[in-house]
């Protein structure tokens, strides 16, 4: 078993990325902003995995690393493909900002979020939500939902939501599997509306009182709501189209050819972008440098990961200890906590892949080939596997850092005026308002 050969230093990489990612953005933001400082340090740190995988393990060392290659090209084409078509996808004109406008749209974002991703439902509907709020001088909590909802817990019922199910989806689990998750994401999206929107009331009776006029006629001021961008919403349909047929091709045993699914997301990726008016990416702020950013740091993750998720897996088969101690996580609630806790501070893409091959070792399951798939086919793993997933998802907005789209709506928010909390005084609010429904989810789900 190569897990149980592996030092435990092969690990180094992976901890070193993963420490960079969450602290170079508050100790060094402008440096760190540059996407060539971040080649630079993803590069030196794939280095030594790359040598050992490749050289040094031999043949079935560069099986191994071949396979996470093959995995990231996937992934990324899909990643890619629904940030450029959602950048295409301009909504002008606002809504009344009022406290029951606000939430229909935080709800609406909740489901677009399956659809979109956490980042394309982020970027299409920030800029309307906070247009509709312009007049209203309580606002941040507004934001903050919005990246609880739609940043984040949103996109918990396909492989399109969030980067952890996509990864779990490329590694064989069914497309409709994420689906079993509606009570948990109901939960959660329901308990958050309705506290955001006696939030959000208060906070516009007490602008009511201290300022002059009536506020609701102000925020009640809004323009026709027009979507923009034909060519990538059929883009996007078609990109769905093609993940549900390749994945009902897979479970009929009758697989695409490689690489057929990812030239056709391709193919519609290109023509939505040749086909939608330049404009309307003006008007978004679309730029290629974010997506950039997420190919360029998960090119180091797949590959810093891999010696990590063979450590894991051969650990959770009692192969090996680590620093002397046994694998002891087993129950979901364990799996649902340990997960969520390292993706509030950590990427939850990666936390996802190896917990997941945690999961697997306590199966007996190597960490090999579409692995997370085995997990499905038994009901105890399959509900290790929910609490995997569901905390993946969940617990990334405990934090700026836990998931990507949750700075970049930080920064839109601040360009328009709106003053947000620090990285601290952003836990204070997750920590009093997400840690209860984390609970009721684990006493109720897991």
């Amino acid at each position: 078993m190569l897990g149980a050969q592996l030092p435990l230093a092969s690990a180094l990489p992976f901890v070193a990325l993963l420490a960079a990612i969450a602290v170079a953005p508050l100790v060094a933001p402008a440096w760190w902003h540059s996407n060539r400082h971040k080649a630079i340090v993803a590069g030196l740190l794939s280095l030594p995995i790359l040598w050992q995988f490749g050289t040094a393990l031999g043949e079935q060392g560069r099986a191994v690393l071949g396979e996470k290659l093959g995995e990231y090209a996937a992934f990324i084409i899909v990643i890619a493909a629904l940030f450029v078509i959602a950048g295409g996808i301009h909504i002008r004109g606002s809504l009344a900002g009022t406290p029951l406008v606000n939430t229909g749209m935080l709800g609406l974002g909740a489901v677009l979020a399956n659809l979109l991703g956490t980042t394309g439902a982020a970027v299409l509907l920030i800029r309307p939500l906070l247009r509709a709020n312009k007049s209203r001088r309580r606002k941040s909590h507004i934001v903050i939902f919005f990246i609880f909802l739609v940043a984040n817990c949103g996109g918990l019922l396909t492989p399109i939501g969030d980067p952890p199910l996509l990864l779990g989806y490329l590694n064989g689990v069914p497309f409709a599997w994420t689906l079993r998750l509606w009570p948990q994401w109901l939960t959660a999206t329901a308990a958050l509306l309705v506290v955001f929107n006696l939030w959000d009331q208060a906070a516009l009776n007490r602008e009511e009182r201290e300022r002059p006029g009536s506020q609701l006629e102000q925020v009640m001021v809004h323009e026709p709501l027009r979507v923009r961008g034909a060519a990538s919403v059929a883009a996007l349909a078609g990109v769905l189209l093609t993940i549900i047929a390749a994945g009902q091709a897979a479970a009929a045993a009758r697989p695409w050819a490689i690489g057929t699914r990812e030239a056709i997301i391709a193919a519609l990726t290109l023509t939505a972008y040749g086909g939608t008016p330049e404009e309307n990416r003006e008007r978004n702020g679309f730029t290629f440098g974010p997506i950039i950013e997420v190919a360029v740091l998960f090119a180091a993750i797949f590959v810093t990961m891999t010696p990590v998720l063979e450590i894991l897996n051969a650990w959770s088969q009692g192969a090996r200890h680590v620093l002397g101690l046994s694998f002891s996580v087993s129950h979901p609630a364990e799996f649902f906590w340990t997960t969520g806790a390292l993706s509030s501070v950590l990427d939850n893409a990666p936390t996802y892949l190896a917990f997941a091959a945690s999961a697997a070792g306590l199966q007996g399951i190597p960490a090999h080939g579409p692995f997370i798939a085995a997990l499905v086919r038994d009901p105890e793993a399959t509900q290790r596997l929910a609490a995997i997933a569901t905390g993946a998802v969940f617990m990334g907005a405990m934090t700026y850092i836990g998931n990507a789209p949750n700075f970049m709506v930080r920064s839109i928010a601040e360009e328009n005026g709106v003053r947000m909390p620090s990285f601290f005084g952003y836990m204070v609010y997750s920590c009093a308002i997400l840690l209860p429904v984390f609970v009721a989810i684990t006493m109720i789900f897991f």
